[in-house]
């Protein structure tokens, strides 16, 4: 095969991510550029469109700046996404607002009205209906913003809307469509009763391919502003979590991935639709033909670390410096990590976080591994609630920013009773997923031939009994502190 070379780009929350990966799968140039979060209400969290664009191209002319002959030869260019964001587009493809978010709380009525329209919801998608999903977001927009409703005439989520850009085509992949709820899960097609219960249709939703199949080419113009010798091919791509998986190679029933991002995600990739919504547990498509997946999520992750980054004027390296990598025993601080509510297992977009057991003598240090902990003690909940669904987890791979934290790995391993395993190929994660299924987009080679298991020695995290009991103990604990955030907004 000639040399060739793909590049991946993750749209995710607070940044945008670019890699270039050539024909060997070994990284040749990364980029990012940083993006901002609003929140003008309680439980609202919005971006603006515009700022995708402009950080895409950003990261693009980074990578483009690094003179790469490989990046004039990019052949494919996978996206990834940050998922159920709502992108309201008039008959011009102009947004009409900004992007509703993944961690929106705001339209927790509407999700009720929507099952209550459909009762066949659950079954349908897979999924319990929550505020962090698509459509109930629409149905807020109908009841509280009709004009803009009345104008809409497509609905698009964040990387399709990047697509839309950068391609002029409007397509979705069914990873992402999945997160939407008005997508047949089982069936990997959009559900007509679904769109109907929030009195929209087909043509205002994107054309549906896999993830590994062609979605359109970059805009002639726009390729030769960016220095491509010719317009790259594009994937369908993937959500941000799927893409993960690619880039873990974690394709295969009972492959398992837990990533600490800004959310906190466990996954296990399964061979059927295997719906368990009863305990929030997500089922949905993945990224690649005749494969779905279980997912418990958790919606501040290290995102309850930045957050209390900023609440004591630190970064999180320096909050992160007096603990010696090492924790000897539970914090005797604890903390619920529910700053945006909570998906797995609550379903509770009112629950709020907290510190409790407070004292004269707790100190920064107690209250910044009681963040961790409290963090660690929510991906437990999500465990339960996936092997509830399934078989016992016994081991999973490790990604996102968090992940880098040796002592948050540790006691991970001790919370959830599991070996750990951080592979440095790993790192790249979403985007090196996407740049995966460009390939497969262009060539059309067998998956399994490209999406195998990261290279190289990992740094495993073994539980230590002692820890682990001492861990047991205190998440009975910690639970009453849990109970105690429901329903608090």
């Amino acid at each position: 095969m000639a040399a060739m070379s793909y590049i991946g780009i993750d749209l995710g929350t607070s940044s945008v991510k670019a890699v270039l990966v050539d024909n060997q799968q070994r990284l040749l140039a990364s980029a990012t550029a940083e993006l901002s979060l609003h929140r003008p209400q309680p439980l609202w969290s919005e971006q603006d469109p515009a700022d995708w664009v402009s950080a895409t191209l950003a990261a693009l002319g980074r990578l483009r700046d690094a003179d790469l002959p490989a990046f004039r030869a990019c052949r494919g260019i996978g996206l990834s996404g940050q998922m159920h964001g709502a992108v309201l587009l008039d008959d011009a493809d102009q947004p009409l607002r900004p992007c509703i978010l993944w961690n929106d709380g705001r339209s927790a009525a509407e999700c009720a009205e929507l099952e209550a329209a459909e009762p066949a919801s659950r079954a349908i998608t897979g999924n319990i209906a929550m505020p962090g999903f698509t459509a109930p977001k629409l149905a807020w927009v109908r009841r509280h913003e009709p004009e803009i409703f009345r104008r809409t005439r497509k609905v698009l989520l964040p990387k399709a809307y990047l697509r839309l850009f950068l391609t002029g085509e409007t397509i979705e992949e069914m990873s992402d469509a999945s997160g939407t709820l008005w997508l047949d899960v089982g069936a990997r097609d959009w559900s007509d009763r679904m769109l109907a219960a929030t009195e929209l249709d087909r043509s205002q939703m994107p054309a549906l391919v896999e993830g590994s199949q062609p979605a359109g080419r970059m805009r002639a113009e726009l390729s030769r502003e960016l220095g491509f010798d010719a317009p790259p091919l594009f994937a369908g791509g993937a959500g941000d979590n799927a893409a993960g998986a690619i880039g873990l190679g974690a394709i295969e029933p009972s492959d398992c991935f837990l990533s600490l991002g800004t959310s906190g995600v466990l996954w296990r990739t399964t061979e059927r639709f295997e719906p368990r919504a009863e305990r929030a547990v997500h089922a949905f498509c993945h990224a690649v033909p005749d494969r779905w997946h279980q997912m418990s999520v958790h919606l501040s992750a290290a995102a309850s670390l930045r957050w209390w980054a900023g609440i004591v004027g630190s970064d999180e390296a320096a909050l992160l410096a007096p603990l010696a990598g090492r924790a000897d025993r539970p914090s005797p601080t604890l903390f619920t990590p529910y700053l945006s509510g909570e998906r797995t297992p609550h379903n509770d977009p009112q629950m709020l976080g907290s510190f409790t057991r407070l004292a004269h003598e707790t100190d920064r240090e107690a209250m910044t591994q009681a963040v961790m902990e409290g963090v660690a003690f929510a991906f437990r909940d999500g465990k339960l609630a996936l092997e509830g669904a399934g078989a016992a987890i016994d081991r999973a791979l490790v990604i996102g920013g968090g992940s880098r934290s040796d002592l948050w790995l540790s006691i991970l391993a001790n919370v959830l009773g599991i070996p750990l395993e951080r592979h440095a190929d790993g790192d790249h994660g979403a985007a090196f997923g996407a740049a995966r299924l460009a390939r497969l987009a262009c060539t059309g080679e067998p998956v399994r031939d490209i999406c195998g298991k990261p290279a190289g020695e990992a740094r495993r995290f073994d539980p230590d009994p002692d820890h682990v009991s001492a861990y047991d103990r205190h998440y009975l604990i910690w639970q009453q502190a849990a109970r105690d955030s429901q329903g608090l907004r």
